[in-house]
């Protein structure tokens, strides 16, 4: 075998994004909250970019009638005498350099004095605390219960097993470890009947049933029946089966759906009470209004609260200034270029979104005037090429973002789906379709409720002729819905 080098040229056709096209498609893609995150690293790590100060002359004013007598430093006062010839040069030198500011700097402000709150400070005051998780809450509980040593570090083993509902995920033989030999089955056993004792009610339990028996034991009231229930029924009640059970337990199905309603007031997650996630607060990013005395929408962008930014003029000077030293030049511009481009790239963000959702209302205008029941199929790429721009385009600008409208806070995804037409022609959305199945079913007689089958029927009577029973299956489940034998009332 031999090995040589040779030469060799060849031509072909690459893709190549330019860092600046990567920022703008990245930008498209956030929500309001998540751009207001990254406008603010920004101005952290880019000196050049600044706020724009919004246009209020009463703050002019009384900036610019500063009392003299607030002035707390003196002016600079050199003496003609014995010839201070260096503090002249240093005065001239010093205007030669900095004469960029000094033409462009503002009136004299009084700086704080030590007596004046700390931003920083009142801020991290202000913050909220970091909230309790559940292991926190028992722990402090379990460390004031009076027990055995073997007991508390059983306890404690138990206590980091239980999982956020507030259940105890693995059996206690698990937690037993012979040869280590701090506690025994019967010390497990022991804390865990304290544990159970903690709050909230029903913590540490192993499954439902044990769940709402603990619960019900510590209740201030006689549950005796809905206790009897859960023990001895418990299959037979998540079955549905309450014609079995009234047989079984000699007495009036009136009587289970009475015990069935006490039951229902109790919490099969009561870990979820201590600790629970924050849910983060939904800001739409466009609102869309019906103009008074007019069928016409109006549509803007929810950016009242974003930033406007700009290039600080004075370092864009010395950017181009020859005095400026090469290395301080080079980082100037780099970050002006930066800057420059996340302006861009936040001003495209306003323009695509505008036009999308424009784009959108005119083709849901049925929507907008009368509600679910009237959302058409709509595919990203007609809206794509109204707009003029790439489907991908489309898919950013709506991902994640929310619209403001008459029916409430609603996901712009919900707008594009795909759908069928009904006997007269008229095209229906698959979540139109799904909006009149929960009509159906809301309407029926919970007494001799509706199976698939009759579902179907239903819709077909509706005009929607083409769906089959498993359709209607997968869209009763997509909407939490049970089956007909889980929704007959008794």
């Amino acid at each position: 075998m031999r090995l040589e080098m040779r030469a060799q040229m060849r031509m072909e056709q690459r893709m190549k994004l330019a860092p600046h096209m990567i920022q703008s498609m990245e930008i498209l893609q956030l929500p309001i909250l998540a751009l207001q995150e990254r406008i603010e690293q920004e101005l952290n790590s880019n000196p050049v970019l600044e706020m724009t100060e919004p246009a209020n002359p009463e703050e002019d004013d009384s900036n610019e009638q500063q009392p003299q007598d607030d002035i707390e430093e003196k002016d600079l006062v050199v003496s003609k005498d014995n010839n201070k010839v260096e503090d002249f040069e240093r005065l001239e030198n010093l205007s030669d350099s900095f004469k960029d500011y000094l033409n462009e700097s503002g009136p004299y402000r009084k700086r704080a004095s030590s007596d004046d709150p700390d931003k920083k400070l009142e801020a991290i005051k202000n913050t909220a605390a970091r909230p309790q998780s559940l292991h926190e809450y028992l722990s402090e509980q379990w460390g004031l219960v009076d027990a055995e040593p073997a007991v508390k570090k059983a306890g404690d083993m138990i206590i980091d097993y239980i999982d956020g509902r507030g259940y105890l995920s693995v059996r206690l033989e698990q937690l037993h470890n012979k040869d280590k030999g701090d506690f025994t089955i019967d010390d497990l056993n022991e804390a865990l009947e304290l544990v159970q004792e903690l709050e909230p009610a029903g913590v540490g339990a192993r499954d439902l049933r044990e769940c709402l028996l603990i619960q019900m034991a510590q209740s201030g009231e006689d549950m005796t029946f809905e206790s009897r229930l859960i023990t001895e029924h418990m299959n037979e009640l998540l079955e549905n089966k309450l014609p079995d059970i009234a047989k079984k337990m000699n007495c009036g199905i009136d009587i289970i759906n009475r015990a069935i309603m006490r039951l229902s007031k109790l919490d099969t997650s009561p870990g979820m009470q201590i600790g629970r996630d924050q849910n983060h607060p939904i800001t739409p990013d466009v609102i869309v209004e019906l103009l008074d005395n007019s069928d016409q929408y109006f549509v803007r962008l929810a950016d009242y609260d974003l930033p406007r930014l700009r290039v600080n003029d004075n370092y864009a000077k010395m950017a181009k200034d020859i005095k400026t030293p090469d290395k301080t030049k080079k980082f100037l511009q780099n970050n002006l270029r930066s800057a420059q481009w996340i302006i861009d790239a936040i001003e495209q963000r306003k323009s695509t979104l505008l036009k999308v959702t424009k784009a959108i209302v005119r083709f849901q205008k049925d929507f907008f005037e009368k509600g679910q029941l009237y959302l058409h199929p709509l595919p990203m790429s007609k809206i794509a090429d109204d707009v003029g721009v790439h489907l991908a385009t489309v898919s950013r600008a709506v991902a994640g973002k929310y619209v403001q409208c008459s029916w409430g806070i609603l996901p712009l995804r919900k707008f594009f789906s795909g759908g069928t037409e009904d006997v007269h022609g008229a095209s229906l959305s698959w979540e139109a379709i799904r909006a009149k199945l929960q009509q159906i079913i809301d309407a029926e007689d919970k007494r001799k409720p509706l199976n698939d089958e009759q579902i179907r029927e239903k819709l077909s009577e509706l005009g929607i002729t083409n769906l089959a029973r498993r359709t209607v299956a997968k869209y009763r489940k997509l909407l939490n819905i049970p089956a007909a034998r889980f929704r007959k009332k008794y």
